[in-house]
């Protein structure tokens, strides 16, 4: 598909507002606005399953922070040819340059050892906060969509313009003299989907045993997320010839279809999502 040009077109401004001499950028405020609409989600569903939103926001407040810098961290190590000689850049969160996955390890850790200490099952809290951590990944894609990031391999005019897609959308993907997939756009719409088919399914009775909607999130977004992330360009690398996230994705995929399989062909198989926490009495009863 051959390549078309055109004038340049004012990209969209990246900032959001100015508070003095505080420049607050889109990138952070599509990211908070996902993240407070998760965790209001996350909130309606645990009080349904017998989580308090006490515990929730407790463990949001270890949650965030833990998941913010596994994210850098995760980018700056996969990227540290660069950042060896900008080290003034690693803090530099507001240009972009934060990896989903990284962010998952992080949080991960965190909802595993604050369940233990709270007697929250840990199955359950990843059920809950699962629907909803992929609609806040759709929202946070348009995170990169203001920086004009986490794009793809470049393409034309004609092929935006046949997605059916508004020009503010289109002349935001003319980067660097060219239009480029758009592959954020990609990913949040298959988030999306997501969300929309763990939301509906989760309720229904004797569907899933606890850990499978999240086990569910884990094989949705890998299957997406390895093919879209063949699309970009901007993938970071694994001894310069692998893709480090499609690699992840591949390794995630089936270890959760192992998880599946292995605990419904348990001697003890895990009880009902909607059984919620066996563990409610006993937790106000400690306190």
């Amino acid at each position: 598909m051959g390549v078309i040009f055109s004038p340049i077109v004012a990209a969209l401004n990246p900032i959001a507002i100015h508070l003095g001499p505080i420049a607050v950028h889109w990138y952070g405020v599509i990211i908070a606005t996902g993240v407070i609409i998760a965790v209001t989600l996350a909130v309606r569903e645990g009080d349904r399953r017998g989580i308090k939103s006490d515990d929730i926001y407790d463990m949001i407040l270890w949650a965030l922070p833990a998941a913010l810098i596994a994210a850098r961290a995760y980018y700056v190590i996969f990227q540290w040819s660069y950042y060896q000689h900008h080290p003034g850049e690693i803090i530099a969160i507001w240009d972009g340059g934060i990896a989903i996955y990284g962010s998952l390890i992080g949080a991960g850790l965190v909802v595993y050892f604050f369940c233990r200490s709270r007697f929250i099952p840990v199955w359950l809290m990843l059920d809950v906060a699962a629907p909803t951590v992929i609609l806040g990944q759709a929202i946070g894609r348009w995170g990169n969509f203001m920086n004009q990031e986490a794009f793809g391999r470049i393409t034309s005019l004609a092929f935006l313009q046949g997605l059916h897609l508004p020009n503010w959308i289109i002349n935001q993907m003319l980067i660097n003299g060219a239009y480029r997939q758009p592959t954020y756009l990609y990913e949040s719409t298959w988030d999306l989907m997501g969300f929309v088919i763990l939301m509906s399914l989760r309720h229904y009775p004797k569907l899933f045993k606890q850990g499978e909607v999240f086990l569910g999130y884990v094989m949705w977004y890998s299957f997406g997320r390895f093919f879209i992330e063949g699309m970009r360009t901007d993938s970071l690398m694994l001894l310069g010839v692998i893709r480090v996230s499609q690699l992840l994705s591949i390794i995630l995929f089936v270890g959760a279809l192992i998880l599946w399989v292995s605990r419904r062909r348990a001697a003890t198989p895990p009880i009902a999502y909607l059984d919620g926490n066996p563990f409610q009495e006993k937790t106000n009863l400690s306190k």
